[in-house]
């Protein structure tokens, strides 16, 4: 077991330097100037244009700037922003926990509403049940974050004055936001927790369980639901990754605080050194949050704890 961990750590560091290559590459290849962004609407000699460059290293040959980058980015130093001079870190730290508390809320809404409505249509398989429980799936899947996030306001917000439209102070102002992006998950795991739980439930070892003389309910939730769970939780850990982009969107349409808000604001600004730093700390966190899904399932299925 603990060997098999220490292999999904390593691969996952080989999966984070990856993302680190990509990050400077791509960046490097988009088209533009970021000296030349960072004097729009100044009046600058051209001396003073090569000395920007130089004081950011930007005249170094590409494979000497590489070096440097991945260097300070071992060291935890993502640079300077291009706009105010302030170090990206701090700036990403600052606006962190407002992210770390919408995916977290949305997380819940989305593992919730998906298991629950999955379990649901799996065990009253073409009844009334079944038909709502994919009808509200397709819907979450088809629906753009924003779109949702509009809708909810103009519910609960404009007509219902029951909670808030922007802002991220309090509880209030977290309910709408994680609302818009946990459905649209949502939709995504009901229909992976229904499919699993159908092909577990044809399994053999249910019918012996039938067998036995075991009720329904206890066959359904505590033997068939557990080993559903796998490819469950594995939804999880991608959907994770699709939170944090929808983190973007939410936090925008809300005028929420956020990394999100950051990283769009960024982007607009042409702030290279924000926009590598929050793409790299959004890469780890995806890859670690998935590493720990992974370790989890030897801890959901004994099958998986056996084979490592």
């Amino acid at each position: 077991m603990a060997l098999a961990i220490i292999r999904r750590a390593f691969t996952s560091l080989l999966v984070i330097i990856g993302a680190l290559v990509l990050v400077f590459f791509i960046l490097y290849m988009l088209p533009g100037d970021p000296v030349l962004a960072m004097l729009e609407g100044v009046s600058a000699s051209p001396e003073a244009v090569q000395n920007l460059r130089h004081q950011l290293g930007l005249d170094r040959p590409l494979g000497v700037q590489f070096a440097y980058y991945f260097w300070d980015m071992i060291r935890g130093d993502f640079g300077n922003s291009l706009v105010n001079g302030d170090p990206v870190l701090p700036k990403i730290w600052d606006q962190l926990p407002a992210t770390v508390a919408l995916t977290a809320a949305s997380s819940i809404v989305s593992i919730v509403l998906g298991v629950v409505l999955g379990v649901l249509s799996a065990v009253h398989h073409n009844r009334f049940i079944d038909i709502i429980a994919r009808i509200v799936s397709l819907f979450g899947i088809s629906t753009p974050t924003f779109w949702s996030g509009i809708l909810l306001i103009l519910i609960f917000s404009v007509q219902l004055h029951w909670f808030p439209a922007m802002g991220s102070d309090g509880f209030s102002t977290l309910v709408l936001p994680a609302l818009a992006l946990g459905f649209v998950t949502s939709g995504f795991i009901v229909r992976m927790v229904r499919n699993s739980m159908l092909d577990v439930i044809q399994e053999q070892f249910i019918v012996t369980l039938r067998s036995k003389g075991l009720p329904e309910r206890i066959i359904m939730y505590r033997h068939a639901l557990r080993n559903a769970l796998i490819p469950a939780i594995t939804m999880v850990g991608v959907q994770i990754g699709e939170l944090l982009a929808g983190a973007v969107v939410i936090e925008t349409v809300f005028s929420r605080q956020g990394v999100g808000r950051l990283l769009a604001d960024a982007i607009t600004a042409k702030d290279l050194p924000v926009v590598q730093g929050i793409i790299l700390f959004t890469a780890v966190m995806y890859v670690l949050v998935n590493l720990l899904v992974d370790i989890s399932y030897s801890a959901i299925d004994p099958r998986v704890r056996r084979s490592a």
